[in-house]
């Protein structure tokens, strides 16, 4: 009695199938660590603070210690002759290596620092 019960739930309704063919595995495993407007803060190894942000990012499953950024501005911290400076750092993308410890900024990078210097760059690495 059970059996014809379950059986007749199955054969009377319909049920939507996806075929895997049309799946993406690819862009779903991709897809799976997305961010908007991320905030990242710490310290480098001298103790300085920075602030990184970024518009979007995304992590890769299978390289969870990078994130990949678009839109990325923040500041870094540092001194240099005794005297605090404050770079604010603007460019179009961008990989946070937590691991390594690394910033690499590619496209427009722009650095505005709190002592005068400039620097306009198509790639920049910052090690903190």
């Amino acid at each position: 009695m059970v059996a014809a019960l379950v059986a007749g739930t199955l054969f009377t309704k319909q049920l939507l199938w996806t075929p895997i063919s049309v799946i993406n595995m690819t862009d779903i495993v991709t897809n799976q660590f997305k961010m908007s407007n991320a905030a990242f803060v710490g310290t480098d190894k001298n103790g300085e603070p920075f602030k990184l942000r970024a518009q979007t990012g995304y992590q890769e499953y299978d390289n969870p210690d990078v994130v990949f950024m678009g839109g990325v501005s923040g500041t870094i911290s540092r001194v240099y002759g005794g005297a605090r400076i404050i770079d604010n750092i603007v460019a179009n993308k961008g990989q946070y290596n937590r691991k390594n410890k690394t910033i690499s900024l590619t496209g427009n990078v722009r650095v505005d620092s709190s002592n005068g210097d400039k620097l306009r760059t198509d790639e920049l690495v910052i090690k903190l």
